[in-house]
């Protein structure tokens, strides 16, 4: 084997002799077998044909990143440039754990090798990276593109939308697939699957809405659970008389859920509080986007987190709270952390980078762009305090809920803040504004943000090591990440279908240079090759170790026994129980455990009447007994052996 080796280095170097792509002894430095490479003086000034190079890209202190075709082998084998390996040289390679220096080879989508001195095939497409930090892509927990709303559809589809988020340096997203009430879970569930099939330009996975409650809807979640890869379900304590459940409704769901090994995620608003808010405002004649956020104060999500928290402990369910804007819901899931409840927050794009102020903008298209629910925060500290909880861990991932409408759409609630449709965008500038909040201002270093931006999702949704980490035998999906690059926000160069940014103007620093998604370069040099239709849908399974190994142990804990005791025998009161005239219609109605309702007694018919005789008489009663021990007497009445 090694003559085999060492016959193959010497036909390697003597036909690049040949060939004068080796000017001098010095210059035959491989980067592996049979793929001589020049020295980097070599590769900035004179490209040749065995080593041609194809990219050069510079970040903001004229450093570059040379992206080009290797030598050696791709002789021997004719391999042309629509080769997919890949080799990343001089990476300073960040997990969420640890950061060290390697090279990465990756062939067929997925991470064959890491190491120095690699030994690798030729026509391989070489970047020189030149120390710069490699990360695994992002993964964005919460988008709804492409999302339908009362005939409309969200401006950004689902090509849109993930080409969005591969400009900002995200390789994965999870969308929400929201069915009509009266409409199946699957039905809702096939239709996403063929909107994203055909237009995502990244691998995708899909969360499954709960918008009402009764036997079919818990069919139908254990068939996307067994079959079709759903390990997450979202319900809402918001949106009254549309997709709002009742405690009780919640409390079966949660059940169901932790039978399946899923994840419970809550969207977390008082509805009904909301409800009579939205009509005393309109009332008052505020109409603009402004009576959005004051229909919506801060305690009623903070609220909606704390019932969630409850019901969770009480079913001992794995809890989830998307799309965390305030300071008082945060501090209710640290809390409840502290206290050891299995539950997550996630902050999103919007929470992290601006506030609520604009809602009182006098242009009224800038201040509906930002509605969205729960609503931004006026109070203008709490992006840094959100971002200083993520930093801590008392937040643990991030999302964009990026659901963009155009202005045209959101017209449709000028007269009435309550038809504004819901929204705002953050895809695309998600890593850089985390980066930029976090990790700039010294909250946060590299590794915790490969965390809150990526590997946490990854382990939280059962998607780990798969994605989420630089290792051997993960997908190819990574981020060739400038720490230094300064960039302004705006709607004049993002990659969105709407004429509004929120982050408008917003400078950061810290962007991509390099994405690769499928083991393919989709962006480089600030040019996107995103190609639609080519993002795969990523099942995920049920019962993530990251999540269930504390839910299994506390469901061996909390058995309930009852105490041994002897029978009482001793006097019993009587009692009259008269049944409520009213008894709630929804657990019986809605609910899969129905249960038969006590009769409700006439109250026109009257028990009195003028002969003395009652409506009972014909009850037989029990003779008195007089009790030897009134109150104030004897501590026992009778004895309980």
């Amino acid at each position: 084997m090694l003559q085999w080796s060492l016959c193959l280095h010497l036909l390697a170097f003597t036909m690049s002799l040949s060939s004068g792509a080796v000017s001098s002894p010095g210059s035959g430095r491989f980067c592996g077998l049979l793929c001589p490479l020049q020295s980097e003086a070599e590769q900035s000034v004179r490209p040749t044909e065995s080593g041609r190079v194809i990219e050069r890209q510079k970040d903001a202190q004229g450093r570059r990143v040379e992206i080009r075709r290797s030598a050696g082998k791709e002789l021997l084998q004719n391999i042309n440039d629509t080769s997919d390996r890949l080799l990343i040289k001089g990476a300073k390679i960040v997990n969420d754990d640890q950061s060290f220096s390697a090279d990465i080879y990756m062939e067929d989508g997925l991470i064959k090798q890491i190491g120095e001195n690699l030994i690798v095939p030729g026509g391989v497409k070489t970047i020189d990276a030149h120390g710069r930090m490699v990360m695994p892509g992002g993964i964005d927990v919460h988008t709804r593109f492409q999302m339908p709303d009362r005939g409309m559809t969200a401006a950004d589809d689902f090509y849109q939308g993930t080409r969005a988020a591969l400009a900002g340096g995200t390789t994965m997203i999870i969308d929400h697939v929201v069915a009509e009430p009266g409409t199946g879970l699957l039905a809702a569930f096939n239709q996403w699957r063929e909107w994203a099939d055909s237009k995502s330009c990244c691998d995708y996975s899909l969360h499954v809405d709960i918008t009402e409650w009764h036997k079919g809807i818990q069919e139908e979640m254990e068939t996307l659970v067994k079959d079709h890869g759903i390990n997450s379900f979202l319900i809402y304590l918001a949106y009254k008389d549309v997709f709002q459940l009742t405690d009780s409704q919640v409390y079966e769901v949660f059940s169901t859920i932790r039978d399946l090994g899923a994840i419970a995620q809550v969207h977390a608003e008082n509805g009904d509080i909301i409800a009579e808010e939205q009509r005393r405002i309109l009332e008052l004649g505020i109409t603009g986007p402004e009576g959005h956020v004051l229909s919506r104060p801060e305690e009623v999500e903070a609220e909606a987190v704390n019932r969630s928290v409850t019901v969770a402990n009480q079913t001992n369910c794995p809890l989830y709270i998307t799309k965390v804007m305030s300071k008082s819901a945060a501090d209710v899931i640290a809390q409840a952390r502290k206290k050891g409840t299995v539950v997550y927050g996630e902050p999103i794009t919007a929470s992290l980078g601006t506030d609520g102020s604009h809602y009182w903008s006098k242009n009224w298209a800038k201040a509906a762009a930002y509605v969205t629910s729960p609503p931004l925060s006026p109070d203008p500290t709490t992006p840094d305090y959100l971002n200083s909880l993520l930093s801590c861990g008392d937040l643990q991932v991030t999302g964009s809920a990026h659901c963009t409408f155009n202005t045209a759409q959101r017209a449709v609630g000028k007269d009435d803040f309550t038809l504004i449709p819901e929204g705002t965008n953050g895809t695309e500038e998600r890593m850089s504004i985390i980066w930029d909040k976090c990790v700039v201002t010294g909250k946060m270093d590299e590794n915790q943000f490969v965390a809150v931006t990526s590997t946490n999702a990854a382990k939280i949704f059962n998607l780990y090591p798969r994605k989420g980490r630089i290792a051997v035998g993960s997908d190819a999906d990574l981020v060739l990440w400038d720490p230094d690059i300064t960039k302004i926000i705006s709607a004049k160069s993002h990659n969105l279908a709407v004429e509004y940014n929120i982050f408008e103007g917003m400078e950061v620093r810290g962007a991509p240079l390099v994405v690769i998604s499928q083991g393919k370069i989709v962006l480089e040099e600030g040019t996107l090759h995103a190609t639609e239709g080519s993002g795969r849908y990523v099942a995920r399974k049920p019962y993530p170790d990251y999540v269930y190994k504390r839910i299994k142990a506390r469901s061996r804990l909390a058995e309930l026994r009852g105490v041994p005791r002897g029978l009482y025998d001793g006097p019993v009161c009587e009692v009259s129980v008269t049944p409520k005239a009213v008894t709630p219609a929804s657990s019986a109605k809605t609910s899969p455990a129905k249960q038969a309702g006590q009769p409700i007694r006439n109250l026109h018919q009257s028990g009195f009447s003028l002969s003395g005789a009652q409506i009972d008489d014909n009850i037989p009663r029990r003779n008195t007994q007089r009790i030897v021990a009134p109150p104030g007497g004897r501590a026992n009445i009778t004895s309980l052996g």
